[in-house]
């Protein structure tokens, strides 16, 4: 196998992994938040965040080191425009998604610290949920469009 497919190999499974974990656990912390159950709450924003750290920060790296050494390899110039509409909609995910981060990561302890009293959660819960929201979904167009730019390659 050539370094170039190989590369290319890795890029696609990466690809999956970051899309497919952002929107199963997108899916399943949208679900939990109304459901009402404060413990699967708990339980789902915490597998969130871990979900995030294990699967979605690595492939957030390999993905551009991956592409740009493939655009590389291959000869495409980064002013190629499919190859700079992807880089720019990636940079935009990535400014959606650093904050969707830290959003989760405080949710996770609210929900955590509710949980063990038995109290309801605080309201700055469901403003980080709202903003959550907000933040996710032109992420993950924009990704979608990453990925059709990927595979389609229009001139």
């Amino acid at each position: 196998m050539s370094f170039y497919l190989a590369l290319k190999w890795l890029h696609i499974v990466s690809a999956l992994l970051m899309v497919g974990t952002g929107f199963g656990t997108a899916f399943y912390f949208f679900f939990a938040n109304r459901s009402g159950n404060l413990q699967a709450q708990a339980v789902v924003a915490r597998l969130v965040v871990r979900a995030d750290a294990w699967f979605t920060v690595p492939t957030v790296l390999l993905q551009p080191a991956t592409g740009l050494a493939m655009a590389h390899l291959a000869g495409w110039p980064l002013a190629t425009p499919w190859l700079a509409w992807s880089i720019g909609l990636y940079l935009f995910a990535g400014a959606c998604w650093l904050p969707v981060l830290w959003l989760q990561w405080r949710m996770a302890a609210l929900a955590r610290d509710a949980a063990a009293a038995v109290t309801p959660l605080p309201d700055v819960y469901w403003r980080h949920a709202r903003l959550w929201e907000r933040l996710g979904y032109p992420a993950f167009v924009a990704m979608l469009v990453v990925l059709g730019l990927m595979v389609f390659k229009p001139a």
